[in-house]
């Protein structure tokens, strides 16, 4: 049997999250408190007792989930599983930095950093209400590309996440998303649904929040992942540090290729999947991607024990 490890991204957060984990393992309440010592604030308090709006703030998000990620795989540790049990690890977008961090490509400070770094960049890119995003299901990835290209006219609308065979994320401006969602209707899309999100993540717009990853991306050390990371605007697999870097920047604006991506990993011969940290949603779009793949969640300190006992 060949395993990938896999980490969440916006979206998954809840109040609370990673809290009993910390209580029952040493190593996984030490990540929440390295984070915390990071950005220099209780973020720990504010993932386990804090406000739904207030963790929801992309800037607090990102590193929030990132955390709960590496205390579940500190507790996995813990119990006798390594990063060295996985043939890949892969991440959804800001998951992508906790797949690093898994790796040890990243420290988990600077990982922490980071990605207030990012959630604060992506968040200023656009003026709230400018731009929009939308899941559109039913339509594939080429025919949402064809729905995306006919409603720009001017402004920006791209493919944003491909995320299973069914669902996929268009990103831009929102008159240009809005006219996206009418078209794929009339194009036998089952739903088209604006998200909850605060920003038009994964296109053209966030060009500004790229420059500032660039930047911040230069000075941090980068080391070569204990296991390849299978990239979200790639959808193959990357080891080389300079590569990581570059990748990691083109993210920010380039679409999350997640369904191409499983379907590398399991063209490697990859056949269980464990999503590791807050949520369940990838473990829903690999099962539809690939239904031989069987998919664990491991977020909980008894999915930890479930886990280990495989």
């Amino acid at each position: 049997m060949s395993r990938a490890f896999v980490f969440p991204g916006q979206g998954a957060q809840t109040i609370g999250m990673g809290r009993d984990l910390a209580q029952t393992y040493r190593a996984a309440r030490d990540v929440f408190d390295e984070v915390d010592a990071a950005l220099g604030e209780n973020l720990s308090a504010l993932i386990w007792e804090g406000e739904a709006d207030q963790l929801t703030l992309t800037a607090n998000a990102q590193p929030a989930l990132m955390a709960t990620s590496l205390a579940t795989l500190r507790a996995l540790e813990s119990e006798g599983v390594t990063i060295s049990d996985a043939a890949f690890v892969a991440g959804h977008s800001l998951g992508e930095y906790s797949a690093l961090a898994a790796a040890g490509a990243i420290s988990v400070a600077d990982t922490a950093r980071l990605l207030r770094t990012r959630g604060a960049a992506m968040q200023q890119a656009v003026p709230v209400g400018v731009g929009a995003m939308a899941a559109l299901l039913g339509l594939d990835f080429a025919a949402v590309q064809e729905v995306a290209a006919e409603a720009a006219q001017g402004e920006i609308c791209q493919a944003a996440n491909d995320n299973d065979p069914g669902q996929v994320v268009v990103s831009g401006h929102k008159d240009a998303v809005e006219r996206a969602c009418e078209i794929a209707k009339a194009r036998g899309a089952r739903r088209a649904v604006l998200l909850p999100v605060s920003a038009p993540f994964h296109c053209a717009l966030m060009q500004p929040a790229a420059d500032v990853m660039a930047q911040a991306l230069a000075d941090v050390e980068i080391n070569a992942p204990a296991v390849p990371l299978v990239a979200n605007v790639k959808a193959a697999d990357v080891t080389n540090p300079d590569e990581i870097r570059a990748l990691l920047v083109e993210q920010v604006t380039g679409s999350v290729r997640w369904r191409e991506s499983v379907g590398f990993m399991a063209a490697q011969g990859v056949d269980e999947i464990w999503e590791i940290g807050a949520g369940k949603a990838l473990c829903g779009m690999i099962r539809r991607i690939d239904k031989t793949i069987t998919t664990k969640t491991v977020g909980t300190p008894d999915d930890v024990l479930a886990a280990a006992k495989r």
